[in-house]
Order: structure tokens, then sequence, then C-alpha cells
């Protein structure tokens, strides 16, 4: 059996009895960096074999992972801290898996932007995670033109040396809206700092960030055109039929597949 195990994101005691059990049953443990999961290993007096999965190898670590599932072999699949896939390697493993036929699981626990959620005091009924934005500024706009409309809490995950250009170009794109710049969460320099995206961040820089930005303020223009015209319109800016429909419901409040029988000539 492969699993998947969420770790600490900062507090080493925020880990669950399962992820425990599982680690220590492991035959191998597959980790972004074994330098890292060394500590928390060595923290819980747990000692496995450590292999690397991380961005530039998760094909070739998949192929590893259901050699040995195969063999009958346990494994153990973590990032350096959080749940595994979520802007952490792991995505291509699991459709890697997934191809293969290959049975696996994942075990709950830390994640670190519902944990900012929280903090932030944003509305939090409905909320999108976007993740990190791409490393070009023109494909940063053209993902934030995408959530413009959109009503929901925006979530983002932000290294400190990129704060200026995130909240610079949020506010050229969005406007100057409500932000909020959780970091350290669950260590002892936590804390949730509220601004504006015009005046920018002007706190502490150290550890990793999320921001939270608050929705689209009135009704999306939008939202006055027919469901086809409301679809059509994202189409034409060049998104796939799925993705149009998707984003139309978002910007609507509904659900897609609410508004799928108005767009099956599309």
């Amino acid at each position: 059996m492969i699993a998947f195990v969420a770790t600490p994101i900062g507090n080493l005691k925020d880990i669950t009895l399962r992820a425990l059990e599982e680690l220590r049953a492991a035959d191998v443990i597959f980790c972004e960096d074994t330098r890292h999961t060394l500590k928390l290993l060595t923290a819980y007096d747990i000692k496995k074999p450590l292999l690397s999965c991380h961005k530039f190898n998760e094909r070739e670590a998949a192929e590893k992972m259901i050699a040995l599932s195969r063999e009958g072999k346990r494994i153990a699949v973590v990032s350096d801290a959080g749940m595994p896939v979520v802007s952490d390697p792991g995505n291509a493993v699991c459709q890697a898996l997934k191809e293969a036929g290959e049975r696996y699981t994942v075990l709950p626990g830390a994640c670190a932007f519902p944990c900012a959620l929280v903090l932030s005091a944003f509305p939090a009924d409905r909320f999108t995670f976007i993740g990190f934005l791409p490393e070009k500024k023109s494909e940063k706009r053209a993902l934030l033109e995408r959530y413009k409309a959109a009503r929901e809490t925006l979530i983002f995950h932000c290294a400190p040396q990129d704060l200026d250009e995130y909240t610079a170009t949020m506010s050229e794109v969005l406007g100057n809206r409500r932000a909020c710049a959780v970091r350290e969460i669950t260590k002892i320099h936590e804390e949730s700092v509220a601004f504006c995206l015009e005046e920018g961040y002007r706190g502490e820089r150290r550890g990793e960030f999320v921001l939270l930005v608050e929705g689209a303020k009135g009704e999306n223009p939008l939202c006055a055109l027919s469901v086809r015209e409301h679809v059509a319109h994202y189409m034409a800016e060049g998104m796939e039929k799925k993705d149009a429909l998707k984003q139309a419901a978002r910007d609507r409040g509904v659900s897609k597949s609410e508004l799928y029988r108005e767009t099956l000539d599309l």
C-alpha cells in the first residue's frame, strides 16, 4: 500500500497518531527533502530508508513506488510540510499511480491555507485556493484576471521575497482590496497582518506566507448575460469549455451542473 501522509507545517506536535503509525510501519519513505524529513523522524525516534520525490523526479519516483508496492512493500509519501500535492510535489505521482492502476490512500493532517483562512477572519463560506502565482508577470496578470470578478475569498501561497511583486500585481489587476498576510503558522512568531493591496505589506518578512484577498464586491456584470453568453465570453478569451463553465458557475455562485444543459451546443 502507498500512503500520502500529511506532516506538520511548523510545530512538530501537529502530527496525527495515524501518521506516526504509518511512518513507523513503512518499509520506505519517499520525501521532498531527505534532510528535512529526517528532522521529523528523529523527533519521534523513527528510522526508515528515505528516497527523494521532488518536483524534478516525480515520474521516476512513481515508477520506484509502483515496483516496491508490487513487491509487497509499504510506502509512505511526504512533502517537507503539510499535505503532499497541495502546492507541493505529488500530483504527478498520483497521476502515474492512477494510470498504473496502483491503489493508494491519504492520511489527513496539517495544511497551511485552511489555518490562514481561520486566522484572517475573512469570509470562509466560499473561497478559492490558487496557490503560488506563475513566475512571469504577464502570466501572473493573466491568472489573476480569471478571478477578478470572483466574489469569494482568494488564497495564495507566497515566498517572502515575492511579497512586493505579488501585492503590486494584485493591486493592478484586482484593485485596492483588503488583504491579509499570515506567516509562521503554528510557530512561536505566528502572525496575521491585515493591509490594503494599494499600500502593500509592511510587516516582518520571515517565514512562508499565505496571502488572502477579499472577493469582488457587487454584482459581476457578466452575470447579466445569458448562461450561454457568459460561458462563450470565457471561451473567446481562450479557456477550454470545461474551464469556462467552471468560471461562469463560480461567478454566479452555483454548481457547473446547473449551467451545463444550457451550453451543450457550444
